[in-house]
């Protein structure tokens, strides 16, 4: 029991640059495998706002849109459809998760959650100031994603979406939805770790003896029901971003400003209530196996980083 502990307590002490190595690998890994599902959550999140997208799907059931949207893109676009955008988040999410695992390993190191025993509230604290910094550096990279996933999409790429977006709207569109993401990630990050945490800890005191022969089996079960829950449980707060991130492309709703309350309201009262739970479906089959991927990824860089620096990079003679 006190070897797994140490071994665990000695990966959560790698050095800052290890972290951010390990957490832009997981990222990269994790949104590239998942980006077709995303296409899929973001096309299904604008229904409504977009006159192109309410004519194809009029008044269908959250759970019949998926299957519809996914065959509609392949039927029109192919299969290459699925993954407009991908560039803009290649350019995001290694550097966005990198700021993410450092910033939170080094906040659970200093506010104490490396010590024996749980600590929900480190957790969740450490994962808040973590996702506020990551969101930073990735939310213009989303942005620009997300007008790329959109059909139609009026922009020929990466570099052509960022240059007219700059001339038409100015620098404060790449972060319109700023807050909302924040808003939105602090509570999905705070589940998200808390849930993790508790789960590695649990899963790792059912076998303490078979711990290191478990571990990606462990971070893949925690890593997932981590993703599961906070996804569902943030959905109406990530189709505002959507829409404030959309806004005015394609014919979408604009809207006066970027307060939530605001953009929450405009949307009831054009769509009702429903329209705050689009998406929900590809949402949770994102996050799920994507937090899985990630967590798993990003606890195997570490494994790796850290017995790298136990050996030398050429033997002696």
């Amino acid at each position: 029991m006190g070897t797994s502990h140490d071994a665990a307590h000695s990966l959560d002490d790698i050095g800052s640059w290890k972290y951010m190595a390990a957490g832009s690998v997981a990222g990269m890994v994790e949104h590239l495998a998942m980006f077709p599902v995303d296409t899929l959550k973001t096309r299904m999140q604008m229904v409504g706002a977009t006159p192109a997208s309410a004519s194809l799907h009029p008044h269908r059931r959250p759970a019949a849109q998926f299957g519809r949207f996914f065959a509609s893109i392949i039927r029109t676009e192919g299969p290459l459809g699925l993954y407009r955008g991908i560039g803009a988040m290649g350019l995001g999410a290694g550097p966005a998760h990198a700021v993410y695992f450092s910033v939170y390993e080094l906040c659970k190191q200093n506010l104490g959650g490396n010590r024996p025993g749980h600590h929900p509230l480190v957790h969740a604290a450490s994962g808040i100031i973590a996702t506020t910094a990551s969101d930073a550096v990735l939310t213009p990279m989303d942005v620009v994603k997300q007008r790329l996933q959109l059909r139609r999409s009026p922009y020929g790429g990466v570099s052509d979406c960022m240059v007219k977006m700059f001339r038409a709207e100015g620098i404060r569109a790449f972060y319109a939805s700023y807050k909302t993401t924040v808003v939105m990630n602090a509570p999905f990050t705070a589940v998200h770790f808390s849930t993790y945490e508790a789960m590695k800890k649990v899963l790792s005191e059912v076998s303490p003896e078979k711990a290191s022969e478990e571990r990606i089996l462990v971070h893949l079960s925690a890593g997932g029901a981590a993703g599961a829950l906070a996804s569902a449980f943030t959905t109406p707060l990530d189709v505002v971003k959507t829409r404030l991130q959309c806004q005015g492309v394609c014919g979408a709703d604009t809207f006066s400003n970027s307060s939530i309350h605001s953009a929450l309201r405009q949307i009831v009262a054009k769509e009702g209530p429903q329209a705050l739970l689009q998406g929900l479906k590809p949402r949770v089959l994102f996050h799920t196996p994507a937090a899985a991927i990630c967590w798993s990824t990003y606890e195997a860089m570490k494994n790796f980083l850290h017995h790298y620096q136990e050996y030398p990079a050429f033997p002696q003679p």
